[in-house]
């Protein structure tokens, strides 16, 4: 599956942000070299010799050690930690539990100036699945951010109004990423015409007045929201089957579709700002030195992508055609 998707994320974009939650967690310094090294020999040879930079992330548990984050902070090796509650998403069974028994890792990451990434969820049964967003933002991070009021902070692909004016009104102290596909469909589009387990995704779409409450944040210019596409890849197989894969595999044309979104807000001035400053001065990281193309042209995105060992990939707007192409 690395080899396969790779190379769409190392066309598009110079780095990314490697999510940790992989069959084995990466919660040490040592496995997350050890997974940047086969990102890198996975690479092709054009973006390995264009210098494409995997930003390696840490899993949260329960038992985290706050001295092997700053170890792996330090060394930069981690560019920060990810917190999934236990059962959230895909791969999240060793998720935290309990948010309080981390007060030492936060206090740790608040002092070195650690990003905490967040999967905005809570996991409680009696809790509506399209609610959780809104939930987690006032019984969790909300009083997060109030004891670790230095904490930094990024609310990964939100969905809702609710975690717009959230965002908003910590002015700039808690940033937020947007996906494509949240800002083209809406929870309809999992029910048309029958059940269309392509765009089931974690955090769920929600109903068409957050789609347009993301749109709205997302060209506005606003610093406090950039680029994340939770890009997610499984095989076909695993999406269409009894209890099916969450994911949204957009790698492969995620500018492309932005750019689209953009271009119908009337707002190409805020793309670039959006894809590739907004985000890297949160991080406290430079902006990209090289730029990348887009041109106003149709192109139709393939239907299936193979995989070496013959199975395949739907990716996001399969079949569809696109205005904007990446050169």
């Amino acid at each position: 599956m690395l080899e396969t998707v790779l190379p769409y994320t190392a066309r598009q974009f110079a780095r990314a942000i490697i999510m940790p939650n992989l069959s084995t967690p990466v919660t040490t310094p040592s496995l997350a070299a050890e997974y940047r090294l086969r990102i890198l020999k996975a690479l092709p040879n054009e973006a390995a010799a264009a210098g494409f930079i995997p930003l390696m992330t840490a899993y949260l548990t329960d038992a985290i050690q706050a001295s092997d984050l700053a170890e792996g902070f330090r060394d930069g090796v981690f560019y920060a930690a990810k917190l999934y509650p236990a059962n959230a998403t895909t791969n999240s069974a060793h998720g935290v539990t309990d948010i309080r028994k981390l007060a030492p890792v936060f206090r740790k990451m608040e002092e070195i100036g650690m990003p905490l990434l967040i999967h905005g969820e809570v996991t409680d049964p009696d809790v509506d699945v399209f609610d959780r967003e809104e939930v987690f933002i006032r019984d969790v991070l909300q009083p997060l951010i109030n004891e670790f009021s230095g904490l930094k902070v990024v609310l990964e692909h939100i969905t809702t109004r609710q975690s717009v004016d959230f965002i908003r009104s910590t002015n700039g102290r808690v940033a937020a990423t947007i996906t494509a596909h949240h800002l083209i469909i809406n929870r309809n589009a999992m029910f048309q015409g029958g059940l269309r387990p392509h765009h089931y995704c974690l955090p769920v779409a929600k109903r068409e007045e957050h789609r347009l409450a993301l749109r709205e944040a997302a060209t506005s210019g606003d610093h406090a929201f950039f680029l994340g596409t939770d890009t997610a890849p499984h095989t076909v197989g695993a999406k269409e089957m009894d209890c099916g894969c969450a994911g949204i595999f957009s790698a492969l044309s995620a500018l492309e579709l932005y750019a689209q979104v953009f271009e119908e807000e009337d707002a190409l001035d805020k793309l670039e700002g959006f894809a590739s400053l907004h985000g890297p001065a949160f991080y406290g990281l430079d902006a990209n030195e090289g730029s990348v193309t887009l041109v106003k042209q149709d192109w139709r995105l393939p239907e299936l992508l193979d995989t070496p060992d013959g199975q395949q990939i739907r990716p996001f707007q399969a079949g569809q055609t696109l205005g904007w192409k990446l050169v």
